[in-house]
């Protein structure tokens, strides 16, 4: 597990961007402060994440428009077909922690 932030710096419905271990990853806080990390880049048109709206226990790609489940990493619309993979999140006091090890496929859960 890799220290990936402090729980103070996203809010409730915010994700944000972080390489953890030479991986990208997007970090979100869904809208009852539960952190999620996901790969950051949208299967559909290599965009971040980062910039989307999290809603739903989602979030969206801006640019076109695919939602990704926050527990499972699979697409909840098109034009994404493919998932995301998950990372197993733990917070220990302020601190996030992401464990890059342990990508959950989405056809695993």
């Amino acid at each position: 597990m890799t220290v990936v932030a402090g729980a103070a710096d996203l809010a409730p419905g915010e994700a944000g961007a972080y390489v953890v271990d030479g991986i990208p990853i997007v970090l979100v806080c869904d809208e009852d402060g539960a952190f999620h990390a996901l790969d950051e880049m949208c299967t559909h048109g290599d965009i971040s994440l980062a910039d989307g709206e999290v809603y739903d226990c989602s979030i969206e790609c801006w640019k076109h428009g695919s939602r990704f489940d926050l527990l499972t990493g699979r697409p909840l619309s098109l034009p994404a077909t493919r998932p995301v993979n998950v990372y197993p999140v733990t917070t220990r006091g302020e601190q996030v922690l992401v464990d890059t090890t342990a990508p959950v496929p989405a056809n695993q859960k």
